[in-house]
């Protein structure tokens, strides 16, 4: 359990890096659809051409074979898990700071017993209950984002979060129901790629590809600035590879859903990570007596949260 947790907040460091970077992106006037799009591009091509240099390339092979084969699949659980939710996630960046968001995006700790749930999955109920400080934390910092935001910025900087918040959940569950599960609708994928954590964020990427493309075609935005590419690309590096790797390869490991929800939770640490990254890069301020209450709760039901898994489990 512990190297689980471990892995998960290593993970959470390096994803931070979205919420200060997609911040500094929207104000420097990036159009977020570049935001997003330009990530899983980078990631794609990052990916596949690490596994060719590496003398991998039976795994890219292999991936795309895996996709060709259950392509409909793939398509809904990677436009799901990285598509919907990291479009909903750089749209709030226009509206709030990035510490903002990284607390409301917590919300993840209370979405992804429900969507256990959903699955089919038993969910611990001393661990639900201690998610109950993390949501008071969110509520604290929204409270603080609304005074000091009209109403429509805070609408759009919290809500399409917390919808990010259940479609990231949705589509870890469906990977690893697909290798794990065993449930009807959901296709049962024996298939060896499945263990490699490169491979599965791989074949994820390429499920949402589909999505990118639409999305792209249907708003048109403005050509990307020079910074914005840069920028995209860092978070790509970051938070898509490093980021997205440890953190699958950690829920690979969960054999339990007393663990998978565990690893969940360790995401609480973005908060920190992210409000450090906005103060010294960005030169942003502390958050108030509310924020910073919201903040500590947070982080305590995190703790809570893992400690009672821990005996659980």
């Amino acid at each position: 359990m512990a190297r689980l947790i471990i892995i998960g907040v290593l993970s959470a460091f390096f994803f931070s890096s979205t919420f200060v970077l997609n911040r500094a992106m929207s104000l420097q006037g990036g159009n977020w659809v570049w935001t997003a799009s330009l990530r899983y591009a980078y990631m794609l091509a990052m990916l596949s051409a690490w596994l060719v240099i590496a003398g991998k390339s039976h795994i890219l092979k292999a991936v795309l074979a895996a996709y060709c084969r259950n392509w409909c699949f793939w398509t809904i659980a990677g436009s799901t898990g990285f598509g919907a939710f990291y479009t909903l996630l750089t749209f709030s960046a226009a509206f709030a700071p990035g510490w903002v968001v990284a607390t409301t995006w917590q919300s993840t700790i209370l979405a992804a017993p429900i969507v256990l749930l959903l699955f089919g999955k038993k969910v611990p109920v001393k661990g639900i209950l201690f998610t109950a400080l993390i949501f008071l934390g969110i509520v604290l910092v929204t409270y603080e984002q609304a005074t000091s935001a009209s109403a429509k910025e805070m609408m759009l900087g919290i809500l399409p979060v917390i919808a990010a918040a259940f479609a990231y959940p949705i589509g870890n569950q469906l990977l690893w129901e697909a290798r794990h599960g065993n449930t009807r609708l959901i296709p049962r994928i024996n298939d060896p790629v499945l263990d490699n954590s490169i491979g599965r964020v791989l074949i994820m990427v390429l499920g949402s590809i589909p999505f990118w493309i639409g999305l792209v075609l249907a708003l048109h935005p403005s050509a990307p600035s020079t910074g914005q590419l840069v920028n995209t690309a860092v978070v790509a590096v970051f938070s898509g590879v490093i980021a997205t790797t440890l953190f699958f390869h950690a829920r690979h490991m969960a054999k339990t859903p007393f663990e998978l929800s565990a690893v969940d939770a360790t995401q609480s640490t973005e908060v920190i990570f992210s409000l450090l990254g906005e103060i010294v890069f960005l030169h942003g301020s502390f958050p108030g007596i509310a924020g910073s209450l919201g903040i500590a709760l947070s982080v305590i039901g995190l703790v809570l949260y893992v400690r009672s898994q821990a005996a659980d489990a």
